[in-house]
């Protein structure tokens, strides 16, 4: 009950120093311009990381003792470094290669310092413990792309912040429940600042959190997923109530939404003979907008879906990932599959029964001339 209290000084913590954030942002016109492929219609203020890292600096410099810092130097400064990248990226555009060396830098703390990586599969496809080539090779590889599409998720007022309050929350209580104290205490903290973040970043957002906040909570919740995955598959008592006898599908139900969305759209970039890295908006949230929901109305939508997969995994924690992994997936893609049936649909239905141009005289002739185009060119997108 005690580790509440830290979770607790983070909110109030983050509800004084967001509104500061703001004042700070506006005076220095450090704004976030709607346009292109963004869905605000007014200059915003962005960087709204910074906040939720002051929120949870508060909650840890209460919780933690001299030596549970020591525990959790390295994770400490891989964060600090991601955390100066996104800063940095907020204020002057970082090219990919930039950011890519700092995250790779940032994860060298956590993976090699820290060790900090996935050891084995437990048992799935018949392998056990990796070669430590491999182990090194598939952290960086799952913590760098789990990373980067947690930030590119992070495209709708409160979207980012529920999912990744899930997630924390989550985390916290089995931590704590299995005793791995110092994890547990940050991600109870973590989801105080972003609890704090969530009331001015809620639809209509005061702030964003730019990639001050997607890729220090990206990178955190990475982190913390591969050391769940670990810890879960090393805990000793096979009878223990909250193992999980299938810890990779665990672990990868808490990043679900975010992972299953890059992978979608890069999937449907490269079938359209684009670079999977383009930029767009085929990503899920762009497409149950065009169905006419509003932001937060996606917001609880997808984050009931990770709450959906959270309690399903939890159901079926006696299974192994070779039963619930393909069981997993196969959902997946058939919920990914429907709704690009169902959005298309959706969209047609809205331009049918949308007014038709009558004149091309009209006073309002160009502005229908758009209306219509702007039609056409979203059920193009929807089809491809």
């Amino acid at each position: 009950m005690l580790q509440i209290i830290p979770a607790l000084i983070a909110f109030f913590t983050g509800l004084l120093a967001i509104p500061v954030v703001i004042k700070i942002i506006k005076k220095t016109n450090l704004l976030d311009e709607p346009g292109g492929r963004k869905i605000h219609k007014e200059a915003v203020p962005s960087m709204g990381g910074i906040g939720i890292v002051c929120a949870i600096l508060g909650g840890l410099m209460v919780a933690f003792s001299y030596q549970q810092w020591l525990e959790v130097r390295f994770l400490m400064m891989g964060l600090g470094v991601m955390f100066l990248l996104g800063l940095r990226d907020d204020m002057v555009e970082l090219s990919a290669l930039q950011k890519l060396f700092g995250q790779l830098l940032a994860i060298a703390f956590v993976v090699v310092l820290g060790d900090i990586r996935i050891s084995s599969f437990y048992g799935f496809l018949g392998v056990e413990e990796l070669p430590i080539w491999m182990s090194y090779g598939l952290t960086v590889f799952t913590i760098i792309g789990l990373t980067n599409a947690f930030n590119l998720v992070d495209g709708l007022d409160g979207l980012a912040g529920t999912l990744s309050l899930i997630s924390f929350l989550f985390l916290g209580g089995w931590f704590l429940s299995t005793g791995f104290v110092e994890f547990g205490v940050m991600s109870l903290v973590t989801a105080g600042g972003i609890l704090s973040f969530m009331v001015y970043n809620w639809h209509p957002a005061k702030i964003f959190m730019g990639d001050t906040g997607s890729l220090t909570l990206g990178f955190m919740l990475s982190v913390f997923s591969v050391f769940f995955v670990n810890a879960n598959g090393t805990l000793l008592a096979d009878g223990h109530p909250l193992k999980f006898h299938a810890p990779i599908t665990a672990g990868l139900a808490l990043v679900l939404i975010s992972c299953f969305d890059t992978l979608r759209v890069m999937v449907k970039r490269m079938k359209r003979g684009k670079s999977p890295m383009a930029a767009d908006k085929s990503h899920v949230h762009h497409f149950l907008m065009r169905m006419g929901l509003r932001h937060d109305q996606v917001t609880c939508l997808l984050g009931g879906v990770k709450l959906s997969f959270l309690g399903l995994v939890v159901a079926t924690s006696g299974f192994s990932d070779s039963v619930l992994l393909p069981f997993v997936l196969g959902t997946v893609v058939v919920l990914c599959l429907t709704l690009d049936a169902v959005t298309l649909r959706k969209v047609r239905k809205i331009a049918k029964n949308s007014p038709r141009i009558l004149t091309l005289d009209s006073p309002n002739s160009f502005k229908d001339r758009q209306v219509e185009n702007s039609k056409k060119v979203l059920e193009r997108e929807i089809m491809q």
